[in-house]
């Protein structure tokens, strides 16, 4: 996914904490968050433009990885809290479908192997 398609992909899901976000898309857009931050003049108001988005495609990151968007509340917890949700945004995908829906890259798990 390239840097515009995953901004687009969460602009089109602003509200939507169903379903599953790629790493990309979430990195992508943690990106566009820090670099707009940085900028003095925008600072605010990209606060308030980008806080809905962040929360929905989070959840949706956790989602792709197969834990709940609760998870979400370690953000509450000093240092540590952040760390796992790091951790957590880092790791990869589960393969093919989960309980939030179909794996976002189209990649199911592998034939199985019949003895």
């Amino acid at each position: 996914m390239t840097f515009t398609d995953a901004i687009k992909h969460v602009w089109d899901n602003f509200w939507v904490l169903e379903g599953r976000a790629r790493r990309s898309e979430f990195w992508f857009f943690a990106l566009l968050c820090f670099v707009c931050s940085c900028i003095p003049i925008v600072n605010v108001i990209a606060f308030f433009v980008f806080f809905i988005p962040g929360i929905t495609v989070a959840v949706r990151r956790l989602h792709d990885t197969g834990r709940t968007g609760w998870w979400l509340l370690l953000a509450f917890v000093p240092v540590i809290g952040h760390i796992i949700l790091i951790i957590f945004y880092l790791i990869d995908s589960d393969p093919g479908d989960n309980e939030y829906g179909p794996n976002p890259k189209g990649v199911g798990p592998g034939p199985e192997i019949v003895s």
